[in-house]
């Protein structure tokens, strides 16, 4: 028995070592159980969770809505979001800001800046020399950058999804224009780093769309490619997105389906924000046409007035996209004159007749960008609230060409719904079906560097390369590494946009500078000093477009490889046998092989950029230049890495030794070494073996951002920590109001009890007295003072009329109580007595209840029925003015006490097993006569089938009166009764099996 504990020993540390393992893993998870992602509009936002038993849900805002409008106010001493921002726009339209997102990632020269304040004339929007930006001036004590006010944004969607989940959020899926570029994703992710969020990932808003919409029509994805075009038009502007959906093989998970966005076209400036100040500027004037000859202020000047006409174009434009005409009214619109017009649906055509114009645009962008035709679509489906106008969806049905527009798709929740889906999947704490994801890169990114080449006549000349890095429309996320092969001392580059023909001269303008970073490399020329007797491999930089589409340069190295030989003789004979057994099970994988893996896996993630359309001579130069991360041209791959991009060497070389493993020819030996399968001892002795021994040199980077430099970390710190005060003081701000509101509840609610009949039966005239002067009182002092109280005092204040009021307020709730309790009391007395009874009912032999037993119950029941009839009694004598005797909580603790007793003997007659009685010579059952003890009734016992009568019977264990122990534990012999009556019906039956059934039956 020792041995065995010492053997389990081991066994049980083992579990107890994963158990800790998994506790610590659900410990990490804890904080992360629940994920969220924010469909971030121009106009309004849509939140969406996954948390344990709530898989995908909309959230709603504190006004229960299902989005909120992109809104915040800003004022001295308090903010406002949502719904409650955008009714304080027409109260103070300068603190309000709103469609603040076209302003991230735009310096003071470019034209959206311009044309916001064009829009909203009523802000102050100051300059940032050092990241020639602009900022929100509300007063001279309040600035707030785009970036800052998206923050408080993000955060106060965040505390509605841990409000709806009741948990803390940390995780989160961003949805971002499909246009928009590296300087302001870059701004957003910095939005929500100073709020505190963890950004999963920064998904395009199109591709969140395509993803819910193949997510629930998965089981209509199969192999054959379906070509659906999604175009949205939201507030602010159009994008046209061309998707293919169909199912693909992967490594892990076999046949998944996969959405690829083929073709984008988009207008950053065309939506329905631009209808609404049309229609906005036609109210304007003919509400000074009403007022023409008044002499009276142009209502363009009037703030208010404005705000006031932009929340009525705003319906007026829903209204029309259901109705031919409607009336436009405005109470006290200006110098308290009522505005009241009637527009017509041809009218607002009218004034938005080039904006439709522009509709077919991005459709045709879309389809140049997939090189693809309209008899490829299959569908076109609407996205965003402004498809909702007639007018858009009658231009596009005529310039797609169908004959309906798909509208099966929840336009204004799919992005937030698609991305809440990939915040699962990229969680950690779920599990949801794959979906492959395959996004494409709208603007190509290029490498551009200067070298010296030396010409025919021997003048040395400086020659400008380009290598395109990311092509325009091709998949990301990926990396990418790109060698410069003759640098031995330290140089720049610079990484660009590449072709961006494809925008009009005023999208280049809003697009802003076209030149990324530009990289100073430090360190070359002592890498090489290093290393002398080594060959350069080059000087590697590895790129890396995230799932975010924002572009990072990860390391710079400097690689050197040399030749080293080993002799046959340095390897012992276990070391060869080892290596032979290796090469049988392991498919010849020495450590050149393994080093040869890693490479072509790296390629296959980073593929080399001969992928790009460029001309011939160019991949040829690129292939000197900017070549692939494995160096051995040579060596074949090993067969997981097929899919990976290589050289033409390398697929030769790959082709020719996936023919013949095992033995390659000679030259392959002399150039690949080791790599392949390991030689013949024979050839080992003709041929020495080299590897490959490879030496990497950090190399140090200096990164200069040219397009918008991020924010410094001091000034993101700074921004982080006054956000966080502004916060503190919000919640601070909501406590003061939540305990002056209490108190003032408190003191009403009272005052209002003392006049009920059921309060003054309990109380004297003097008591209530004493309360009412104590309530007014402080009901003056809140009235006086309370506007200057702390949250500290409202509390001490509404802490001491709850000790004033407890005893009163305990008398009621204690009679109000009394009935249902004491009732309940005498219903599980009387049902305890009867079970009692019952119980000394069952016959000797059939007992399962000890005499310990039922006397203990019969004690308990005899004290509480002595104790509700006391306490009863002196209840009665006491006056209602008094302290009751009879506490609720007491009548709760005997009925816990009695019914605990009671489940307990229930219990153990649930699962109590019957005892067998003894049947006769003929097999029926003998009763035993009522007067007959427990020792005549088991004297006569049936012998066993196969047995004569003068066989003597084995013996039946003794009788314990411990009660259902003994009856558990008293086994039915195979021979016994039960066995001999069944073995009559079905002899065939074996014996043991059919007397276990019997017993079970039982």
């Amino acid at each position: 028995m020792a041995a065995t504990v010492r053997r389990q020993r081991p066994r049980r540390l083992a579990c107890w070592a994963l158990m800790t393992v998994l506790l610590a893993d659900l410990l990490a998870l804890s904080d992360t159980l629940a994920v969220m992602s924010v469909d971030l509009g121009s106009e309004s936002m849509k939140v969406a969770i996954v948390k344990p038993g709530v898989p995908m849900e909309i959230v709603l805002n504190k006004e229960s809505r299902r989005k909120t409008p992109v809104t915040v106010t800003l004022k001295e001493n308090e903010r406002f979001f949502g719904d409650s921002a955008a009714s304080m726009a027409i109260k103070n339209p300068k603190a309000t800001l709103r469609y603040f997102q076209h302003l991230l990632g735009k310096q003071e020269n470019n034209p959206h800046v311009a044309l916001y304040k064009a829009r909203f004339p009523e802000h102050e929007l100051g300059f940032d020399p050092q990241r020639q930006t602009v900022y929100f001036q509300i007063s001279p004590q309040l600035q707030f950058s785009p970036e800052e006010v998206l923050s408080m944004l993000l955060n106060y969607s965040r505390s509605l999804a841990e409000d709806f989940a009741e948990q803390p959020i940390k995780d989160a899926v961003i949805t971002v224009p499909a246009f928009f570029n590296q300087a302001e994703r870059r701004a957003v992710l910095q939005a929500a780093r100073m709020a505190g969020l963890k950004v999963l990932q920064l998904i395009n808003d199109n591709t969140a769309t395509a993803l819910s919409y193949g997510v629930f029509r998965r089981k209509d994805i199969n192999s054959t490619a379906q070509n659906i075009m999604f175009y949205d038009m939201g507030s602010g502007s159009t994008v046209c997105t061309i998707v293919t959906y169909q199912t693909v093989k992967t490594k892990d998970a076999g046949m998944q389906p996969q959405l690829q966005i083929r073709g984008v076209g988009f207008d950053r400036t065309l939506g329905g924000l631009e209808m609404e100040l049309r229609l906005r500027e036609h109210l304007a004037g003919l509400f000074n046409e009403q007022r023409k000859g008044q002499r009276a202020k142009d209502v363009r000047e009037n703030p208010r007035a404005m705000a006031k006409l932009l929340r009525e174009a705003n319906r007026l434009k829903t209204v029309l996209s259901a109705n031919a005409d409607h009336v436009a009214q405005i109470e006290g619109l200006m110098d308290d004159v009522d505005f009241k017009a009637k527009v017509t649906r041809a009218e607002f055509e009218e004034l938005c007749a080039d904006l439709f114009e522009r509709v077919p645009g991005p459709v045709q962008q879309a389809l140049q960008s997939a090189e693809m035709k309209l008899d490829e679509i299959e569908q076109v489906i609407l996205v965003g609230g402004a498809t909702r106008v007639p007018k858009v969806q009658e231009v596009l049905l005529k310039a797609v060409g169908k004959e309906e527009l798909g509208k099966n798709i929840n336009a204004d929740e799919a992005a937030a719904m698609g991305a809440v889906y990939q915040a699962a999947a990229l969680s950690k704490a779920f599990k949801v079906k794959p979906f492959v994801v395959r996004d494409a890169v709208i603007y190509p990114i290029l490498v551009e560097f200067t070298r010296e080449v030396e010409e025919e006549t021997g003048v040395r000349s400086l020659k400008h390369n380009k290598r395109v890095l990311f092509s325009r429309m091709g998949p990301y996320p990926q990396r990418k590494v790109i060698t410069f092969n003759r640098y031995s001392h330290d140089f720049n580059f610079h990484i660009n946009y590449g072709d961006l023909g494809f925008l009009g001269p005023e999208d280049l303008r809003i697009f802003g500078s076209q030149n990324l970073t530009t990289v100073k490399l430090k360190g070359v020329g002592e890498s090489f000093k290093k290393y002398p007797d080594y060959e350069s491999k080059g000087i590697k930089a590895h790129f890396n477009l995230d799932e975010s589409g924002v572009l990072s340069l990860d390391r710079v190295e400097s690689v050197f490889e040399t030749l080293v030989e080993d002799s046959p003789e340095e390897e012992s004979t276990l070391t060869k046998l080892g290596n032979t057994i290796s090469s049988l099970f392991g498919g010849g994988s020495t450590p050149d092989t393994k080093e040869n893996g890693t490479d072509t896996v790296q390629e296959e993630e980073e593929g080399p950029v001969e992928g790009s359309k460029d001309e011939p001579g160019e991949q040829a130069e690129l292939k000197e230049e900017a070549e692939a991360p494995a160096e051995d041209t040579s060596s074949p791959p090993p067969p997981e890495a097929k899919g990976a991009a290589a050289p033409e060497g390398e697929k030769a070389t790959e082709k020719d030794g996936g023919d013949k493993p095992e033995a390659q020819k000679p030259s392959e030996k002399g150039e690949a070494g080791s790599e392949g399968a390991p030689p013949a001892p024979e050839e080992e002795k003709k041929q020495k073996p080299a590897r490959k021994q490879r030496m990497v040199e950090e190399i140090g980077v200096e990164l200069v951002i040219l397009d918008l430099p991020d924010l410094p970390e001091d000034q993101l710190a700074r921004s982080a920590q006054k956000l966080q005060d502004l916060t503190l003081r919000d919640l601070q701000k909501q406590e003061r109001e939540k305990a002056a509101n209490s108190l003032e509840a408190f003191i009403f609610e009272t005052q209002d009890k003392l006049y009920q009949p059921e309060y003054q039966e309990v109380s004297t005239e003097e008591q209530r007295e004493d309360i009412s002067g104590k309530l007014s009182a402080t009901s003056t002092w809140l009235e006086d003072e309370g506007f200057g109280a702390t949250t500290a005092m409202l509390k001490e204040k509404l802490a001491e009329l709850r000790k004033l009021c407890h005893g009163l307020f305990f008398r009621v709730e204690e009679r109000k109580k009394w009935p249902e309790r004491l009732s309940a009391l005498d219903n599980l007395l009387n049902h305890s007595s009867m079970f009692l009874k019952g119980a000394r009912l069952i016959p000797e032999m059939d007992q399962i209840f000890t005499e310990v037993e039922m006397t203990t119950l019969e004690k308990i029941i005899n004290e509480t029925w002595a104790w509700k009839n006391a306490t009863v009694a002196e209840q009665a004598k006491l006056s209602a003015t008094e302290k009751p005797v009879l506490l609720s909580k007491d009548i709760e603790a005997k009925m816990a006490a009695l019914d605990r007793e009671v489940q307990y003997l229930l219990n153990k007659a649930k699962f109590a097993k019957p005892r067998p009685r003894p049947r006769d010579k003929n097999g029926t059952r003998a009763e035993a006569p009522l007067n007959a003890s427990a020792s005549d009734q088991s004297e006569k016992v049936i012998p066993p089938p196969g047995q004569t009568e003068d066989t003597k019977p084995i013996p039946e264990p003794e009788k314990e009166t411990a009660g259902p122990e003994a009856a558990d534990s008293e086994p039915l012999e195979l021979g016994g009764p039960a066995a001999e009556s069944e073995q009559k019906e079905h002899p065939e039956q074996p014996t043991g099996q059919k007397g276990t059934l019997k017993n079970d039956e039982l």
